[in-house]
């Protein structure tokens, strides 16, 4: 057995800023080439599948939540406050507590309710695209298009009204929503961290947050509706009752890992629908289909492409060591095309086919285990309806420039998506 320390390791550093589109995909495919393991900012990386479920399941390894805080610097207030009460970093019987009191409120079944607001929201989104519409001087065989940048028309407002209607918070408080959650984020990602302006950004859109989700808990405990915060409320199991604290900070979790991440999902989702016409033309052709498209670009293209874990004691793997402290990425980018070859389609694992049938291996985009994304049903039927909505209405969709392209370190989304159809 071999310490990971002395083994001649590939490097890959998802910190850099040129790591984005086609450089990232070429870059990943090279780390892959070398091994299963290379060597990454602050620790490791996995690069197959085995090895990226073996860390996330495995006990002995957590979400290095306070460790991230000590790296940076944060030691006090808000921020710190908020890593610490996250439920990614709340293992053991708390954590068992915790899930089993809010996993019923987003069930697959519970969620199935959202469906039809989603598709209002969609319609309404459309018909201000169509009404903003003002593309390019055109000629008659253009006067019917419409061009728009899908981030602004449709990635970023839709999963903020979804997640305001979830909550139970005023629609017209879905803007706000979306700058928390965007800001709020930045603490998974390294660049903005050590940006002493984003990180005081960050810490101040968690305090404003904090605040917002206070009054909203207490609102729903004089007054309970039907939503998911006066659901959380009323969760009990076995006599056990959530805490208005831990109640606000489950609320938080739901809305950071809710907004940023559908917006992201979704837009990389239509441009990879975009590049590959045939594709489109078979989503449009079957709406349906729309569940196979929401999984294959989640698993081509995840926009969490690295988690992190760090051990709580010395683990052994494949013949190597690795000592209690190390923290481990694992690599979903890779781990998700590591399939075998009859689960990799006739097209293969590296190109993006919604028609292929990749069997039982789930992506690893919402990650593996105890930690398993809390929000992956709501994600889930947030693109089925996004897809599903845009294939029956956006007609001959083509892309009508370069997608703008955002960093992979923390949530790997899209600045631009711009894009031209019909209606």
């Amino acid at each position: 057995m071999a310490l990971v320390s002395e083994l001649e390791l590939g490097t890959f550093d998802y910190t850099d800023a040129a790591m984005r589109g086609e450089r990232f995909h070429e870059a990943m495919a090279q780390a892959r080439e070398r091994g299963w393991l290379a060597q990454a900012p602050f620790g490791y990386m996995t690069l197959d599948r085995e090895a990226g479920e073996f860390f996330l399941r495995t006990r002995s390894a957590i979400f290095p939540g306070m460790k991230i805080a000590e790296i940076f610097g944060v030691t006090e207030g808000p921020l710190y406050e908020q890593m610490r009460r996250n439920i990614l970093h709340v293992n053991g019987a708390d954590h068992t507590r915790l899930r089993s009191l809010v996993n019923p409120a987003l069930s697959p079944r519970a969620v199935e309710r959202y469906r039809p607001i989603m598709r209002e929201f969609l319609g309404d989104l459309l018909a201000q695209a169509i009404a903003a519409s003002s593309g390019p001087d055109a000629d008659e065989q253009d006067e019917a298009m419409i061009f728009c940048d899908f981030v602004d028309a449709f990635a970023k407002p839709y999963p903020s009204l979804a997640i305001a209607t979830v909550m139970g918070a005023p629609l017209e408080d879905a803007p706000r929503l979306h700058h928390w959650s965007n800001w709020i984020q930045r603490q998974f990602d390294a660049v903005s961290m050590s940006d002493e302006k984003e990180k005081e950004q960050i810490t101040q859109a968690v305090e404003e947050f904090y605040e917002y989700a206070r009054e909203l808990v207490r609102a729903r405990r004089e007054d309970p509706s039907d939503d998911l915060i006066s659901r959380l409320i009323a969760a009990e199991e076995q006599g056990e009752r959530l805490s208005d604290v831990e109640c606000i900070n489950l609320v938080f979790n739901v809305l950071v890992g809710g907004v940023d991440t559908s917006q992201s999902q979704l837009a990389h989702a239509v441009r990879l629908l975009a590049e590959n016409p045939d594709q489109w033309e078979l989503l449009a052709a079957d709406p349906s289909l729309a569940e196979r498209a929401v999984e294959e670009a989640l698993r081509y293209e995840p926009i969490t492409p690295f988690t992190a874990r760090i051990l709580t004691e010395e683990v052994v793997y494949r013949d190597v060591t690795f000592p209690e402290g190390t923290v481990v990425m694992v690599c979903a980018f890779t781990g998700n095309r590591d399939l075998d070859d009859e689960q990799a389609g006739e097209r293969g694992a590296d190109s993006f086919d919604i028609m292929a049938d990749r069997g039982r291996a789930r992506p690893l985009t919402f990650g593996a285990g105890v930690h398993y994304c809390l929000g992956a049903n709501l994600a889930r039927v947030e693109l089925q309806e996004g897809l599903a909505f845009l294939a029956e209405h956006l007609h001959d969709l083509r892309l009508d420039g370069e997608p703008v392209f955002e960093g992979v370190s923390g949530i790997y989304g899209l600045a631009e998506l711009p894009i031209a159809f019909t209606a």
